[in-house]
C-alpha cells in the first residue's frame, strides 16, 4: 500500500490542530468543506515510505449533529469512509473527551486513540492505564505531547499498522455491550427522546467505568492555577469588564499599536516611493495618458488597498490565535452568552462586531470563531453597521461644516445608531430569516496553556495568504472597474462630469431626492464610497471642483465647506451621513463576504438589504426632521 488517508477528530481544546501542525508542518491545503465555510485543512506526511493524507475535521464535542462541524465530521466518517481516524483526547479532561471516542467507535469507525497532554497528566500526579484503556474500548491508545512532539512517531507506527488496527475496527465494544445494547434497541426501534436520554446515560455510565478501572488520581483534585484565575475573569461582577478589557487590548494590537502602524508604512512606500517612482519611468518612456492612469490609479491603487489590509489582518488573526490556544476564547463565549442570545446571537459573536469599529474586514473574517453556520450568517449580516474608522472622514468633514461646536456629539451618536441598527436587524432576522429554536451550547473551560510559536505562525500565515489570494483579487478587479468608469464614457476618455460615473449618478440621483441629497454629485460621492469611505470626500472635491484631497476633513479647504453648505442642509447633511453609516462599507466588505458566505446569493442579499436599510432610515431622519421642522414652526407661528 502507498497511500493511507487518516482523519483527525476531537474536541475542541483537545490539541488536535497542534498535532495537525506538528505532522503536517508547512506541507498544509486550506480550504472550504464543499458548500459550506466551515474550514477544511488538508496535509501530507510520509512515514516508512507511507504516504498519509491527514484530513483535519472540524473540533467537536460530539456527533449529534446539531452544528455544522458536528454535521461534516459525522458524514466525513460515514461518507468517505477514511482508512484509520486518529481521536485526540485530552488526557487531563478524560470524563469530557471520551464522550465523542464513543459514539466514533459505535459508527464502525477504525479509531486509534491518541491520548494528549501526556506531560500535563503527569504534572497532576494523575496515572491513567492506557494497555487497559485500550483493551476495554478495543483500540490502540498511544500517549501523546503534541505540543513537544512526544509520542508522535509511536502514534504513526500505530496509524501504519494497518494488521493490528483492522482488528479493533468496526467491532462491539465487548466491555459496554451491558450498557450499550438495550439502549441502542430501544432508540432503533422507537426513535424517543426518552430512548436518546437513556442511550446518552449509558454511555457516561460506561465512561465512570472506564475512569474507575484506568485512571488513578494521586492525592485527590486540587486548586489549580485555572481553577484560581477563572474565579476572577469569570466572575460575575469582574468577568465582563475584563473581558471588555481584552476587547480593548485586541483593538489597540490590531489597529494601533501593530496592525495600523504597518499599515501606514506600507501606505507610505505606496504613495511616497512605488507611485512616484512609477509615474517617473512612465513619463521617461512615453507612456500614453489613460496607460499612466491605469497604472497609477488603477493597478497601484488597488493592490496598496489590499496589501494595506495584510496588517491589520495578521494581527487580528494572531491576537484572536492568542486568545483561543490560551483557553481564554471559551471563557469570552461564557461570559457574553448569556447577554448575546437576547439577539439571537452567542457570546463569541460580540467579539466580530467590536472589531468592526476598527474595520468590517477583519470582523468578517473574525466570524470564523463561531461555532455553527447560523450564527456566523447572522453575525456578518449586521457587524457592518459597526461604524468603521474609514468612515470618519466623511462624519469629520460634514461635523465640521454643519455642526460646528457639537462635532463630537454629532459623531457619537451615528457610532450609537449603528450598535441600535445592528441590534434591531439582530431581533429581526432571529424570528424570520434565522427562526427557530437555539443551538445546544456546550461549554468546556480549558485550562489555560501557553501557545505553541508554530502553531499561531501557521494560523496565522494561512489565513493572510487566504486573504491575499481570494479577497485581494476582488478589490483589485473593483479598484480598476471604479478608475475607468470615472475617466471614460461612450465616446472615450472624459473629464469626471461627463464620464460614466456621472452618468450613473445622474440615473440614480432621483432615488435620493426624499433623503434631501438628490444630486448628481452625492450619489456619485456614495457610489465611488463603494471602494473605500474615504474616497466620498475625495469625490466631493473633485465633482465640485475642488481638486483632489487627501480625505482628512482638516485637510479640506473653506471654499469646499462652503460649496457643500450650497448644495446640503444640516438635515440632510446628518441624512447623507447616516446614508454613509449604514450603506455596504466597500468592496473589500463585498469581497469578504462572498469569501466567508461561499455564496453570491447570501452576498448580494446581505449588500441590497443594507442598501435599503441605509436607504429607508436616512428617509425616516430627513423627512421626520423635516416634519418636526414644520410643526415646530407652526407652533411658534401660533405663539
Amino acid at each position: 500500500m502507498t497511500g493511507l488517508t487518516v482523519a483527525l477528530a476531537g474536541n475542541p481544546n483537545s490539541g488536535k490542530t497542534t498535532l495537525f501542525n506538528a505532522l503536517t508542518g508547512a506541507r498544509q491545503y486550506v480550504g472550504n468543506w464543499p458548500g459550506v465555510t466551515v474550514e477544511r485543512k488538508e496535509g501530507r506526511v510520509k512515514f516508512k515510505g507511507l504516504d498519509i493524507r491527514l484530513v483535519d475535521l472540524p473540533g467537536t464535542y460530539s456527533l449529534n449533529a446539531y452544528s455544522m462541524e458536528e454535521i461534516i465530521a459525522k458524514d466525513y466518517i460515514c461518507k468517505d469512509r477514511p482508512d484509520i481516524v486518529i481521536n485526540i483526547v485530552d488526557g487531563t479532561n478524560l470524563e469530557r473527551q471520551l464522550y465523542l471516542t464513543l459514539q466514533l467507535l459505535e459508527l464502525g469507525a477504525p479509531v486509534v486513540l491518541a491520548l494528549n497532554m501526556i506531560d500535563e497528566v503527569e504534572k497532576k500526579h494523575y496515572r491513567i492505564d492506557h494497555e487497559k484503556l485500550g483493551e476495554m474500548l478495543g483500540v490502540d491508545v498511544v500517549p501523546i505531547a503534541a505540543a513537544k512532539r512526544t509520542g508522535i512517531p509511536d502514534l504513526l507506527e500505530k496509524v501504519t499498522s494497518r494488521s493490528d488496527i483492522s482488528k479493533g475496527a468496526g467491532k462491539k465494544l465487548t466491555a459496554f455491550e451491558g450498557y450499550y445494547e438495550s439502549a441502542e434497541d430501544e432508540i432503533r426501534n422507537q426513535h424517543t427522546e426518552e430512548a436518546s436520554e437513556k442511550l446518552i446515560r449509558a454511555r457516561y455510565d460506561f465512561i465512570d467505568k472506564l475512569l474507575s478501572e484506568c485512571l488513578k488520581k494521586a492525592g485527590g483534585e486540587k486548586t489549580t492555577l485555572t481553577d484560581k484565575i477563572d474565579s476572577v475573569v469569570t466572575d460575575k461582577v469582574l468577568g465582563i469588564p475584563i473581558f471588555l478589557g481584552f476587547l480593548y487590548l485586541m483593538f489597540q494590537f490590531t489597529f494601533a499599536w501593530v496592525g495600523q502602524p504597518l499599515a501606514d508604512l506600507l501606505d507610505g512606500f505606496f504613495a511616497n516611493v512605488l507611485t512616484p517612482w512609477t509615474e517617473g519611468f512612465l513619463e521617461a518612456i512615453e507612456a500614453a495618458g489613460w496607460l499612466k492612469s491605469l497604472i497609477i490609479d488603477g493597478i497601484i491603487g488597488g493592490v496598496g488597498a489590499v496589501v494595506t489590509f495584510v496588517p491589520l489582518i495578521f494581527a487580528l488573526f494572531f491576537f484572536i490565535a492568542v486568545l483561543e490556544d490560551s483557553g481564554y476564547m471559551a471563557r469570552i463565549a461564557f461570559i457574553m452568552d448569556g447577554a448575546m442570545r437576547s439577539i439571537g446571537l452567542p457570546g463569541k459573536a460580540f467579539i466580530p462586531m467590536i472589531i468592526g469599529f476598527g474595520c468590517t474586514v477583519p470582523a468578517i473574517m473574525a466570524t470564523r470563531t463561531l461555532e455553527n453556520d447560523r450564527d456566523r450568517k447572522l453575525t456578518m449580516l449586521i457587524a457592518p453597521f459597526m461604524s468603521c474608522g474609514a468612515r470618519l472622514p466623511v462624519y469629520a468633514l460634514f461635523a465640521a461644516v454643519f455642526f460646528p461646536g457639537s462635532e463630537t456629539n454629532v459623531v457619537f451618536s451615528l457610532y450609537i445608531l449603528g450598535i441600535v441598527v445592528a441590534v434591531i436587524m439582530g431581533v429581526i432576522f432571529k424570528n424570520t430569516l434565522f427562526k427557530g429554536e437555539d443551538v445546544p451550547f456546550i461549554m468546556e473551560l480549558p485550562p489555560y496553556r501557553m501557545p505553541v510559536i508554530k502553531s499561531l505562525v501557521l494560523r496565522v500565515w494561512d489565513r493572510g495568504k487566504e486573504y491575499l489570494q481570494k479577497a485581494g483579487t476582488v478589490i483589485f478587479a473593483m479598484s480598476v472597474v471604479v478608475w475607468f468608469l470615472s475617466s471614460y464614457n461612450l465616446g472615450g476618455p472624459a473629464e469626471m462630469a461627463d464620464s460614466l460615473l456621472a452618468a450613473t449618478g445622474r440615473a440614480l440621483a432621483p432615488l435620493f431626492k426624499a433623503n434631501g441629497f438628490g444630486s448628481w454629485e452625492a450619489s456619485v460621492a456614495l457610489l465611488t464610497g463603494l471602494a473605500a469611505k474615504e474616497v466620498v470626500v475625495a469625490t466631493l472635491g473633485v465633482v465640485y471642483g475642488i481638486g483632489e484631497l487627501t480625505g482628512e476633513a482638516v485637510a479640506v479647504s473653506t471654499h469646499l465647506g462652503r460649496t457643500l453648505s450650497q448644495h446640503f442642509s444640516a438635515l440632510s447633511a446628518y441624512a447623507f451621513m447616516v446614508f454613509v453609516l449604514l450603506y455596504t462599507p466597500c468592496f473589500a466588505v463585498i469581497g469578504v463576504m462572498k469569501r466567508e458566505f461561499a455564496s453570491w446569493k447570501w452576498t448580494a442579499f446581505a449588500v441590497l438589504y443594507q442598501l435599503f436599510v441605509a436607504w429607508s432610515i436616512s428617509i425616516i431622519i430627513y423627512q421626520g426632521g423635516r416634519l418636526l421642522g414644520v410643526i415646530r414652526g407652526t407652533v411658534l407661528l401660533i405663539l
